[in-house]
C-alpha cells in the first residue's frame, strides 16, 4: 500500500475516477437490495448512483484533458487511510438504518478526499482542478439529505422505519425469543430433576448440558424448516434458525453453568437465582419488542417458568 501523499495529481485523479465508479454500483447495489422492502429508499440510492455517474464523467474529462487517454489503476484498498467496506452482498438481507449511514458516512469521505487533495497541491492548474472537485463534492456530501427529502417525505420514512422495526421482530427478536423462552424454561425440569435426584453437581451439569445444546439443534431446525421466508418475509431461515438455535443453547446454559460448584446446595441456590434472572430477561424482551404489557408478561412467564420448575423437583425427588 502506497500514503495517500505519495501519489501524484495524475494518480489522485485516477483514483477519484475508480472511486466514484465504484460508490455508483454501491448505490445501485443498495436500491436493488432495498427495492422489494422500500421502493422510496430505493428510487434514492438510484438517483444516487446517477449523481456519482455524472461525477465519474466530469472526472473523466478533466482526466484526459490534462493526462491523456490512458487511466492507470488506482485502487483505495491500494491507498493507506482509506476505510475498507464490507461488500453489499455479504450484508444480506440490508438493514434500512445501516444503508442510510453507509451512504452518509461514503458522501463524506469523498469530500474529504478531495479536499485533502487540493489542500497539498502546488501546482496552480492542478490545485484549481482539484478545487473544483473538491467543490462539487462538497455540494454532492448534501445531496443524500437532498434526495432524502425529494423521494421520502415524511409520512413515508417514517412507514419504512415501522417496516424495519416490523422485519427486525421477525427476523432476529422473535426467533431468539423463542429460543430464549424455550432453553430457559424446557430445559429446567431435567436439570432440576437431575440435581434433585442423584444430590450431586456434576451429574446435574452433565444433564444440564446435554440438555441445552439438544434443544438448541432442535429449536434451531425447527424454526430453519418451519418457514422458508419467501411469504412471510422473515428473512433467510437460515438466520433465523442459528439465532433461535444459539439463544435456545444460551437460555439452557445459563442455569446450568452454576451446577459446576462442588458443593450442591449452594450450586442449587445460584441456579435458582439464574432462573429469575432469565425469567427477567424473557419478560423484559417481551414488554420492549412485543408490546405486552409488563405485569401480563411477568405473570405468564412466571407462571410457565414456576410450574416446569416445581415439576423437576418433584420428579427428582419421587
Amino acid at each position: 500500500m502506497r500514503n495517500f501523499s505519495e501519489l501524484s495529481e495524475r494518480e489522485i485523479l485516477a483514483l477519484a475516477i475508480g472511486a466514484e465508479e465504484e460508490d455508483g454500483r454501491i448505490y445501485l447495489d443498495f436500491a436493488e437490495g432495498l427495492r422489494g422492502d422500500y421502493a422510496a429508499s430505493a428510487q434514492v440510492f438510484i438517483d444516487m448512483a446517477a449523481e456519482e455517474n455524472e461525477h465519474r464523467r466530469w472526472l473523466i474529462d478533466l482526466y484526459r484533458e490534462k493526462f491523456g487517454e490512458h487511466i492507470p489503476l488506482v485502487r483505495r484498498q491500494d491507498v493507506r487511510g482509506f476505510v475498507a467496506r464490507k461488500p453489499v452482498w455479504q450484508t444480506q438481507p440490508l438493514r434500512l438504518d445501516v444503508v442510510r449511514r453507509q451512504a452518509e458516512q461514503m458522501e463524506f469521505e469523498a469530500a474529504r478526499f478531495y479536499r485533502q487533495a487540493a489542500a497539498r497541491s502546488e501546482d496552480a492548474s492542478i490545485r484549481k482542478l482539484l478545487g473544483d472537485l473538491a467543490e462539487a463534492e462538497a455540494q454532492h456530501e448534501h445531496t443524500a439529505e437532498r434526495l432524502m427529502e425529494e423521494n421520502l417525505p415524511t409520512d413515508v420514512r417514517a412507514a419504512e422505519d415501522e417496516a424495519a422495526r416490523r422485519m427486525f421482530l421477525l427476523r432476529v427478536i422473535q426467533p431468539g425469543l423463542a429460543g430464549l423462552m424455550d432453553g430457559s424454561v424446557s430445559t429446567l425440569a431435567p436439570v432440576f430433576a437431575a440435581a434433585f435426584a442423584t444430590q450431586n453437581s456434576w451429574d446435574a451439569f452433565l444433564v444440564g448440558m446435554a440438555a441445552s445444546i439438544g434443544a438448541g439443534i432442535s429449536m434451531g431446525f425447527a424454526e430453519a424448516l418451519s418457514d422458508n421466508g419467501s411469504l412471510t418475509g422473515r428473512g433467510a431461515p437460515w438466520i433465523r434458525g442459528l439465532i433461535c438455535g444459539l439463544m435456545t443453547t444460551l437460555g439452557g446454559i445459563g442455569h446450568t453453568l452454576p451446577f459446576l460448584l462442588p458443593n450442591f446446595l449452594t450450586a442449587t441456590i445460584a441456579a435458582a437465582v439464574v432462573v429469575i434472572i432469565e425469567l427477567g430477561i424473557i419478560t423484559w424482551i417481551r414488554w420492549k419488542f412485543m408490546d405486552t404489557p409488563p405485569l401480563s408478561a411477568a405473570m405468564q412467564v412466571g407462571f410457565g417458568g414456576a410450574l416446569v420448575f416445581v415439576t423437576g423437583i418433584l420428579i427428582g425427588s419421587s
